[in-house]
């Protein structure tokens, strides 16, 4: 059937991208150590609870790793015409697309797992598992869809990475990543209510240290409206694309 063909395509070109982009050096460095050293410059500068930054960490990791490869990876493929064959297959544009994003979302997963499970066990945490999942999933298809929206946004390879690190880096600030949005001028706050990380930051704490909080689904539901406008155009442009 067709539709068992699209979704056959997805997998594919997820499992292709894994092998040939994301268990790479480079992808590894950026997903997962680069976080790593951002959090430990700001515990070392001020040390105290580590506990209290692992969410910070875990949410780092969920940007960096889905993004790592996946805002270069269309346009590179586009340059050199490779993503045209994959048209060949009886696969369309769309599935194209969500087998990218896909690709970021497994290596998200495999990155944060790691992480994560390396803080729960060093430091004898005991988060909300079912909370954990319940944002982080959704998080990591967050972040893989924006990195796909800025790599059809632009015609070159490094301008999206290069665009990308903008909103990443301003989300690491303004979202609770290090410091509370609470403390944060009320301007900061409103565009920080604007941002989906504030979103996956507020659901990791909960997961961590409010186990049951109503306030997990809202996060939740949040998650996927960002979702879905950033997904639902990087479809449209990549059908721009091929016009």
């Amino acid at each position: 059937m067709a539709w068992q063909d699209e979704l056959r395509g997805i997998y594919h070109i997820a499992i292709k991208d894994m092998r040939t982009y994301y268990l790479k050096p480079p992808a590894l460095s950026w997903g997962m150590v680069f976080p790593l050293a951002w959090t430990l410059a700001f515990y070392l500068r001020s040390p105290g609870d580590f506990a209290e930054l692992v969410p910070g960490l875990l949410a780092m990791t969920i940007v960096f790793s889905t993004t790592a490869a996946e805002a270069v990876v269309i346009n590179f493929e586009l340059r050199l015409g490779t993503l045209e064959r994959l048209l060949l297959a009886p696969i369309g544009i769309t599935s194209v697309l969500l087998g990218k994003v896909l690709g970021g979302f497994l290596f998200g997963l495999f990155t944060t797992a790691i992480v994560a499970a390396a803080s729960i066990l060093y430091m004898d945490l005991h988060p909300d598992i079912l909370g954990l999942t319940i944002i982080a999933v959704p998080s990591l298809m967050v972040f893989s869809s924006m990195g796909a929206l800025f790599s059809v946004s632009v015609k070159e390879v490094f301008e999206a990475q290069t665009l990308l690190n903008l909103p990443r880096f301003l989300m690491v600030f303004l979202c609770g990543v290090v410091y509370p949005i609470s403390a944060l001028p009320d301007g900061l706050q409103l565009l920080a209510r604007l941002l989906p990380l504030t979103y996956t930051v507020q659901g990791l704490r909960i997961s961590f240290f409010e186990h049951g909080d109503s306030l997990l689904w809202q996060d939740f539901a949040a998650l996927l409206v960002f979702m879905i406008l950033f997904l639902l155009p990087a479809i449209s442009l990549l059908h721009r694309r091929f016009r």
